[in-house]
């Protein structure tokens, strides 16, 4: 017959045995781990590119050549879901620089970029669009007093809207043709605009 001790024994043996099993069933399934986004990129400065164009082929200022640069930042904001990710634009300034004596000009504003059929094209191909606001050094006075060789443009600044087909030929390097227009969208009485056509090269950090 055990005494006293040995049965006080072997119940704490058993109560040690149970006691993790029924810790376990508290607990309850494991929880699913908390939402991260996205690690924010190192630098502020997402891009830089560089590029030219042809100074609105069917205007006065025909003939002549830009140098275009263009700084994009960072995404304010990061989404997990490529979808929402693309409604996310990147801030932008640049601008352009007349070799013929020509209207040139500044601007600021964002620009949106989606992968053209990514899973086909292997995220190659993309299209852009920019929208803003640039301050130039062309004329705004009457039409009449346009001096010869310059487009009127009425206002300063004007509205920039612009649009990119690009190719990313490595991970940090693309190619852009490009399409730019700048207009007062009739808040002036002379509206002519600049609508440029060019390419630029861009790197990607």
């Amino acid at each position: 017959m055990l005494s006293i001790s040995s049965r006080l024994f072997a119940g704490v043996l058993a109560l040690a045995a149970v006691a993790p099993v029924e810790a376990a069933d508290l607990r309850g399934p494991a929880l699913p781990a908390a939402y991260a986004a996205p690690a924010q990129p190192l630098s502020i400065v997402s891009e830089v590119r560089i590029g030219g164009a042809v100074q609105d082929p069917g205007s006065a200022e025909h003939n002549t050549n830009n140098i275009n640069g263009e700084i994009l930042f960072a995404k304010p904001l990061v989404s997990l879901d490529p979808f929402w990710q693309a409604f996310v634009p990147r801030p932008t300034v640049g601008g352009s620089y007349n070799f013929g004596g020509r209207t040139s000009y500044a601007y600021i504003g964002a620009t949106w970029s989606v992968d053209l059929f990514p899973q086909t094209l292997g995220n190659r191909v993309f299209l852009e669009g920019f929208f803003g606001a640039g301050a130039h050094n062309g004329h705004t006075g009457p039409k009449s007093t346009t001096p010869f060789g310059f487009n009127s443009l009425g206002c300063n600044p004007l509205f920039r809207e612009a649009a990119a087909l690009g190719f990313r030929l490595t991970e940090h390097w693309s190619i852009m043709a490009t399409v730019e227009h700048m207009s007062n969208a009739g808040l002036c009485v002379n509206n002519r605009g600049l609508t440029n056509f060019g390419g630029k090269l861009g790197y990607t950090f």
